[in-house]
């Protein structure tokens, strides 16, 4: 298989429908051979929960069948490929290919665990469609990469995004998850940088793309997220157990992400090995797999040190780490078969050169005379160079004539500009300006890369000749190597970017939140993740939300502050929910299961739609999939159309979501939906605080409770801007008036609905005790007190 470096994309995806609206996906990781599993149905005719799959797992080729089976009003994931992702390779194939019989039987047989602890038969009956994708992106994986999945190696997933929170992509885009908001406007050095930037601090690849899955599809169990929070509270408090743990996994290879390409090699197997071993056009996987095995061999040697540093660990997840993993006398015996034919010496390097001698000396000596052959024509090509470089320097009076190598271009020469007087001498060739040096080669050098990479090449087919039966002996145990980079990336992730995140802010800026099932949330002097690294004085704003008052409408002007609030609130429920502490002086939530967000007013020109159609459609997708269990925030609703027809249409939105049990927070202008809170008792009014000063607006980023009415600050703002004094003394003539009569009819109101939000207010209360753990004795005095206010009316 093809190393896919760096953070490319692993992913194969394969989609597939049916006219019920009901979507199968099945993504298949190259680097973890790991398959989940999907399927759902679509709610929207934009595919929003494709769309949100799709970036959640990045494909970089997704396979589709080639007539459109699609539900009538439905484009089909096929032109959804072209529309969407048209830099993604699309490969279409038959529809017979798409075969949910023949996908359950490849399951069964590539799965690693069992079929009835998978699920399987219950799974086969309603989910068809993901086994269908399935079969099909195995059948393409294994005709396109040349290779059989080896049985039982496969880690398999079912419905993997329903067990998690679901944000749609939309929202990902708002909250500035993955990528700042409008950053290719604002250019690469915009300081503004997103959570998931905020947080890679990780050290591999595999912890990296662990992080940004876990930001994107947060968790939705509460004792695994607990086990989380346990762990940061043991290393936060414990400074030797957590340097140690940063030292001992330095020591592990830094692409410990690719453990995973490691599994890779023990899950595909070339369907003809000593064959297609042969031919020079494989030589490059060769090199990929003895890489992997150095790898392996080097993630193994640091096992003792991980066990040492966990060894007095108390916390469930550490010490279950040290129990399941330094513990297990697998990887003893699978360091024991690699040690009988890996030379002691060998280590994984970086730099190429070093990479490429360690590859070719991997094998110890002895073992196969034609790969000692190879390595003696390795060694004369690699001397013969040097010497050549040496004769160069004397002849040619360049002391300085360095020799670099790249995998590309093997060794060239390497000369300053500063000691080439006039023209190089004609035996160098291929002469390139790179900054302020020269390089170039000559066709003596020419002639010796090729013969040292044959060489080479000739020493990584009959070394992974050799090491068939090793590998088909660690086959056996690919279990307890997925097991092994699944706990290096999590302890990456945990440690080096959640850890390290928390230890570089100030002593107490971070708690850690309590999650419950059916409680209220609540932040206490909550800051934006991201904004208070850029601003030292970001001021805190608190939140409170429970089943009696689940919807906030956050009033101010423009700038004030309502859409930094939005995010930051949703922002502080996603770090909680991945397992790590967040800004806040307190925190306690209910577990979200998905996050709609409603932000931002512009036209979508390729859909063809308007502000407000692109308002209206983000606002039907958010109504047809909301749960009880949902976080919702809206910024601005309504305002792109006609004054009464946008008040019409947000009052009746918030009226809609007011009968769920959904937690809302509503940002808005218009003041006259500040009477929500006049006629439900569970609407609660808050305001960012403007002091007006000299007709200036100065803005204090504090939340408070109720309405504050600050007289014409559009009138205000629009000053500033420059419009004519006559234009803003007609305005505000105008707007006086209308105000008059809209204070009038709030007044009537509140006095008609007052001993409602008494009753109210009582009860909201209540179920704020129902949750408290305070002791018997302050429940008493706290419902003495309540009574109290109630019947001398200060409630």
């Amino acid at each position: 298989m093809e190393d896919d470096g760096g953070e490319r994309s692993s992913f194969v995806a394969g989609l597939i429908e049916n006219r019920a609206k009901e979507v199968g996906m099945a993504a298949f990781d190259l680097r973890s051979a790991s398959l989940h599993l999907s399927q759902y149905i679509e709610t929207s005719s934009s595919y929003q929960n494709t769309k949100t799959l799709l970036r959640f797992y990045d494909p970089c080729v997704i396979i589709v069948p080639p007539n459109k089976l699609a539900a009538d009003g439905m484009v089909g994931v096929s032109e959804l490929v072209d529309r969407c992702y048209s830099t993604v390779r699309k490969v279409v194939f038959a529809r017979g290919c798409f075969d949910d019989t023949k996908g359950a039987v490849l399951i069964q047989n590539l799965a690693a665990e069992e079929p009835l602890a998978l699920g399987l038969d219950t799974y086969y009956k309603q989910h068809y469609l993901s086994l269908a994708a399935a079969a099909a992106t195995i059948k393409w994986i294994e005709a396109e990469k040349g290779v059989i999945v080896t049985n039982h190696s496969l880690t398999v997933t079912f419905n993997g995004s329903f067990s998690h929170m679901n944000i749609d992509a939309t929202s990902v885009e708002n909250l500035e998850i993955i990528d700042p908001f409008h950053n290719a406007l604002l250019g690469t050095n915009n300081k503004k940088r997103s959570l998931f930037q905020m947080l890679k601090t990780t050290k591999t690849v595999g912890g990296t793309r662990l992080l940004r899955a876990n930001l994107l599809q947060p968790l939705k169990d509460i004792e695994t997220i607990n086990t989380r929070l346990d762990c940061l509270d043991e290393l936060m408090s414990n400074e030797q157990l957590f340097y140690g743990l940063s030292q001992v996994l330095r020591k592990f290879p830094k692409e410990t992400g690719k453990q995973n390409r490691v599994l890779c090699h023990f899950c595909f197997k070339p369907k003809k090995v000593t064959e297609a071993v042969l031919g020079f056009d494989n030589t490059r996987r060769s090199q990929n797999m003895i890489s992997s095995i150095i790898l392996l061999k080097t993630a193994l040697d640091a096992l003792p040190l991980l066990a040492m540093a966990l060894k007095d660990a108390k916390c469930f997840l550490l010490s279950n780490i040290y129990k399941t993993v330094c513990e297990n006398d697998k990887y003893a015996s699978i360091r024991k078969r690699v040690g009988e034919v890996i030379d002691d010496d060998v280590l994984h390097a970086r730099v190429p050169f070093v990479a490429r001698s360690q590859q070719c000396f991997a094998l110890k000596a002895g073992i196969d005379g034609f790969l000692d052959m190879a390595r003696r024509t390795f060694c004369d090509t690699s001397e013969a160079i040097h010497n050549l470089a040496s004769k160069y320097r004397e002849e040619f009076n360049l002391p300085n004539l360095k020799l670099p190598f790249n995998n590309r271009q093997g060794f060239f020469f390497r000369i300053s500009q500063k000691e080439v007087q006039g023209k190089l001498p004609s035996k160098f060739t291929q002469v390139v300006k790179h900054g302020k040096n020269i390089h170039c080669s000559s066709l003596e050098l020419a002639s010796l890369n090729v013969r040292n990479k044959s060489a080479a090449g000739e020493c990584f087919v009959r070394t992974e000749i050799c090491l068939e039966a090793l590998m088909d002996a660690i086959r056996e145990d690919v279990s307890a190597l997925t097991l092994l980079a699944e706990v290096l990336c999590l302890l990456d992730m945990i440690v080096n970017s959640f850890a390290h995140s928390i230890s570089t802010k100030p002593v107490d800026r971070y708690s850690r939140p309590e999650l419950t099932d059916s409680g209220p949330l609540a932040i206490d002097a909550g800051r934006h993740p991201i904004l208070e690294s850029i601003h030292n004085d970001f001021v805190p704003n608190s939140i409170f939300m429970s089943e009696a008052s689940n919807m906030l409408v956050v009033m101010g002007p423009n700038m004030s502050g309502k859409s930094t609030y939005l995010q930051q609130v949703c922002l502080v429920v996603i770090l909680a929910q991945i397992g790590c502490y967040v800004p806040a002086r307190f925190a306690t939530m209910r577990v979200v299961d998905r996050i709609f967000t409603r932000m931002g007013t512009m036209d979508n020109l390729e859909s063809n739609s308007s502000t407000f159609m692109t308002e209206m459609r983000e606002t039907a997708f958010i109504m047809q999939n909301v749960s009880n269990r949902s976080l919702i925030v809206m910024d601005e609703l309504g305002r792109a159309t006609s004054s009464s027809d946008g008040l019409a249409m947000a009052w009746s939105c918030c009226e809609h979501l007011l009968s769920l049990k959904a937690y809302t927070v509503f940002a808005t202008h218009m003041d006259s939906l500040a009477e929500l809170a006049t006629i439900y008792p569970n609407v609660k009014v808050l305001h960012f605080y403007v002091d007006i000063r000299d007709n200036r607006l100065d803005f204090k980023f504090q939340l408070r409770d109720g309405t504050l009415h600050v007289p014409h600050y559009g009138l205000l703002l629009a000053e500033v801007a420059g419009l004519p004094n006559t234009v803003i003394e007609t305005a505000r003539t105008i707007t006086s008036r209308i105000t008059n009569k809209e204070i009038k009819r709030i007044e009537l109101n509140c006095e008609k609905h007052h001993e409602t939000h008494r009753i109210y207010k009582v009860a909201q209360k209540l179920i704020c005790l129902k949750y408290s753990k305070q002791n018997e004795d302050s429940i008493r005095q706290v419902l003495q007190n309540l009574k109290d206010s109630f019947v001398e009316g200060r409630l």
